[in-house]
């Protein structure tokens, strides 16, 4: 433990350090290893990494995307459009659900739990950066910080498995239409969203857990606007290879299985399509598949351009890996409203009716008014 002398004589704060990271200095804060005690930052000696027990820092600082600080205003242009976009859009899509009773069936099932998901990945992101755009709020509480890497974490895997969802009702509908109303019934839905919520929550838990128990006695700066996983795994003074095999783990024994179970439904979909016997009825059958899909290629596709970056990226810029990382998580709240909402025919009819009546209902309660209004005057 470092001793109570040296809290005494030095007075670097991590707060302090950020306003030297803020006039330019970052680099040289990169560079300077420190040690963490009792929620000091103190630089030290690589003789000190021998003899002193480190505790946990109480604040980490968001540096943003490296290098482009001067055009964090700029650039937060897109950000907030995107924000806005994922909430309009996956609010609308729960309200349009909720509203018609035509749409309470498992395929708009679990487009809901797509769209709770994507509210959560998103909301325990952007706000946050925004701040940092905004306002140059750079510190995160670490136990903040913890829980948004918990979060993200837990929300890309569940929307892994609502895609693996997905693609089993869309099978079970084309290729066993008759059984479709049997096979996923209420209650079945009902198991399978719980079960993937449940292996997201399993999966994501030991990421923070670990983090939680490292030694960080390099700095606290993550050069990122989220506390995303592999920035924070790179602060760690300890052996992080635990925290690599269980990466792998996951990629293979769970997202290699999705992709595996996508690929065999869609597979079968393709059979049963161009087994039909005209050419309009086989656009029509796979055109109730294009949402899906465009789903599917919006979420996986950046993930594996994310996760090759970090893996074998070393070249890559830094700004540009933080610039992939966001698109990586911000991208499919963003799209996949977008992609249903103009795909899916029973979505865009439900929402010009919900829009549509409610236009009629405001201008009959007008003209009521109107009238009554003409006739209290005619009488008086």
């Amino acid at each position: 433990m470092v001793s109570p002398s040296r809290h005494l004589d030095c007075d670097h704060h991590p707060r302090a350090w950020a306003q030297t990271g803020r006039q330019g200095n970052i680099r040289s804060l990169l560079e300077t290893p420190f040690c963490f005690g009792v929620g000091r930052l103190l630089p030290c000696s690589m003789s000190d990494f021998n003899t002193t027990d480190f505790t946990n820092p109480s604040t980490f600082i968001l540096l943003g995307i490296p290098g482009w600080e001067s055009a964090h205003g700029w650039i937060s242009i897109p950000f907030c459009i995107t924000y806005a976009i994922a909430l309009f859009g996956n609010l609308t899509i729960l309200l349009v659900v909720k509203k018609e009773p035509s749409l309470h069936v498992p395929m708009y099932y679990f487009l809901c739990m797509l769209a709770v998901t994507d509210l959560v990945l998103s909301t325990s992101l952007l706000p946050k950066t925004l701040s940092i755009f905004w306002f140059n709020s750079r510190e995160i509480n670490f136990s903040a910080c913890l829980a948004q890497m918990f979060f993200m974490l837990s929300s890309i895997a569940v929307e892994s498995g609502i895609l693996v969802a997905m693609a089993l009702d869309r099978y079970v509908a084309i290729c066993h239409p008759l059984r479709h109303s049997t096979i996923l019934t209420h209650s079945v839905v009902a198991k399978m969203g719980l079960a993937v919520v449940l292996r997201g929550v399993t999966l994501a838990l030991p990421n923070p857990f670990l983090a939680r128990r490292w030694p960080y006695c390099r700095t606290n700066i993550i050069s990122h606007t989220h506390c995303e996983h592999m920035a924070v795994v790179k602060l760690a003074c300890a052996d992080t290879r635990i925290n690599s095999y269980y990466g792998l783990f996951v990629l293979f024994l769970v997202s290699a299985p999705d992709v595996f179970f996508i690929t065999m439904s869609y597979t079968q979909i393709l059979r049963a399509v161009f087994s039909l016997p005209t050419k309009d009825a086989r656009i029509k059958t796979f055109g109730t598949c294009g949402s899906h899909l465009g789903a599917i290629l919006g979420f996986y596709i950046p993930y594996l351009f994310s996760f090759l970056t970090h893996r074998f990226g070393h070249n890559v810029p830094l700004y540009f890996q933080v610039l992939i990382g966001n698109m990586y998580v911000l991208g499919p709240p963003t799209l996949n409203p977008i992609i249903y909402g103009v795909k899916t025919q029973e979505i865009r009819d439900r929402l010009l009716c919900l829009f549509t009546r409610k236009g009629t209902r405001k201008a009959f309660a007008w003209g009521s008014s109107w009238q009554t209004t003409s006739h209290a005057t005619l009488v008086g």
